[in-house]
């Protein structure tokens, strides 16, 4: 097979991956039940599910916090990663697609550890800060890439020494090279990466990925202090 950089190359290594990782009947069924409901194709792909799952794991996360819900992909392959008495708190801007995560989130047997939220995220972080005493060992930030500066900085609220915190689409094709880009995306991973390189109470790195999501990339930082 051609080595080199192509899109129908990496779409065929994903997918064979995708078959490696053992995703679960429930996982199909929520991607399934997504596409029938009309929402977006832009969950993250099996092989990257499976990741924040291991993530969870060694992590050994008891609460989890995800801003961005869409379809209940992603809040399901994490929420799998708890313990029985684990919780899940995902937040979700649009009604339709929360309505649909709730369902594929029962369906999956998880309707008593995960919490979905619906509203702007920067509305439900207060929230959710006023409500909730213990802080969140897994942070997983995959909405809107404008706000992810503020999405951050209410996870290290929410957070404690030794949390992760998980970035999603902070490469975007290579434009974060754009210092000049008007793109609010763009601006807002570049915002971040700027907080990254001065905050002391994190230490961070972001990686590129290539896959039927595309050319991209997510940052994993973790949080090395209280703050």
């Amino acid at each position: 097979m051609d080595s080199g950089n192509s899109q129908e190359l990496w779409n065929a290594v994903d997918e064979y991956i995708g078959d490696v990782v053992r995703a679960d009947s429930s996982l199909a069924a929520a991607l399934e039940a997504s596409t029938a409901a009309g929402l977006p194709a832009i969950a993250v792909s099996p092989s990257q599910g499976k990741l924040l799952y291991l993530m969870a794991r060694v992590q050994g996360a008891r609460r989890v916090l995800e801003v961005g819900t869409l379809g209940g992909y992603s809040t399901i392959w994490m929420a799998q990663a708890l313990p029985a008495d684990g919780r899940l708190v995902t937040i979700e801007i649009d009604p339709k697609h929360a309505e649909v995560a709730r369902g594929n989130v029962v369906a999956a047997g998880l309707g008593d550890i995960v919490d979905v939220r619906v509203g702007r995220a920067l509305d439900v972080l207060p929230k959710i800060a006023e409500e909730e005493r213990v802080p969140f060992d897994f942070i997983f930030i995959d909405a809107d890439k404008q706000n992810i500066p503020a999405y951050f900085e209410w996870a290290l609220k929410l957070s404690r020494n030794g949390s992760l915190i998980v970035v999603d689409n902070v490469v975007r094709n290579g434009d974060v090279l754009d210092a000049a880009s008007d793109d609010a995306s763009v601006i807002g991973v570049r915002r971040l990466n700027s907080m990254l390189e001065a905050d002391t109470r994190v230490t961070a790195t972001t990686i590129q990925t290539v896959g039927i999501k595309g050319y991209d990339g997510f940052t994993v930082a973790l949080v090395t202090r209280d703050n």
